[in-house]
């Protein structure tokens, strides 16, 4: 099947280019972002089935894709295109939870969420819950 001329992804390669849009909206990837990742494809279920190398490739062919024109479009459509309904709510938040990793959602991957949801056609009230729930987890004392 295809999205745009392009393959479709596995359910967990969504989440992953999910994630890694996310770090990577910023052009850059810390240290916080890839380590939160690397613990999230180690710990959630959806990607039990995965080494850390198959991380590595795809994070690597979302990179291609978001380098060229229109990229962030093309991932976008892909990962919208290659969810099924109930994981929706996942990537959104795998998303979230790669953001708020450093303990500042910078204003490029506030925009970025909020693309994310409205091509995944989330509620509002889903995404703020989501998303404090991710802050709840990230803070320090």
């Amino acid at each position: 099947m295809t999205a745009g001329g392009s393959t479709l992804l596995t359910p967990p390669a969504a989440l992953i280019y999910a994630m890694v849009t996310t770090s990577a909206v910023d052009r850059t990837i810390n240290d916080a972002e890839l380590q939160r990742m690397g613990a999230i494809v180690k710990q959630l279920p959806a990607f039990s089935e995965y080494e850390h190398d198959w991380l590595v490739r795809e994070a690597q062919d979302c990179g291609k894709i978001l380098s060229k024109a229109g990229g962030l479009d093309r991932v976008l459509a892909l990962i919208d295109a290659s969810l099924p309904e109930h994981m929706r709510e996942t990537a959104y938040a795998l998303a979230v939870e790669v953001a708020s990793a450093d303990l500042h959602i910078k204003p490029e991957e506030q925009r970025f969420l909020d693309l994310l949801a409205a091509e995944l056609e989330l509620e509002k009230l889903t995404c703020a819950a989501l998303e404090r729930g991710a802050r709840a987890r990230h803070q320090r004392m």
